[in-house]
């Protein structure tokens, strides 16, 4: 029904809260980063994803929350890079 289709496009809605910075740039300006995202207009979590450049489209990634974050932050310590 049509309501489906609005209470999707709603839940996605989306918010970048605060940008940590860039891991990395493609030819075609896309750049991965790490920043704080508000989906849906709950809590913010990190996220790390490709975004185009006026950060309207975006790529697949992944959202963590702190305590994920920390873990991925101890698992990369103690790896050899």
């Amino acid at each position: 029904s049509q309501m489906e289709v609005f209470a999707m496009a709603d839940d996605f809605s989306f918010e970048i809260t605060e940008r940590f910075g860039v891991l990395a740039t493609a030819k075609s300006g896309w750049t991965t980063e790490l920043n704080k995202v508000s989906w849906g207009g709950r809590p913010a979590k990190f996220d790390i994803r490709s975004w185009s450049p006026d950060h309207e489209k975006m790529g697949k990634g992944i959202t963590l929350t702190e305590e994920e974050l920390a873990a991925l932050k101890k698992t990369l310590e103690g790896m050899s890079l």
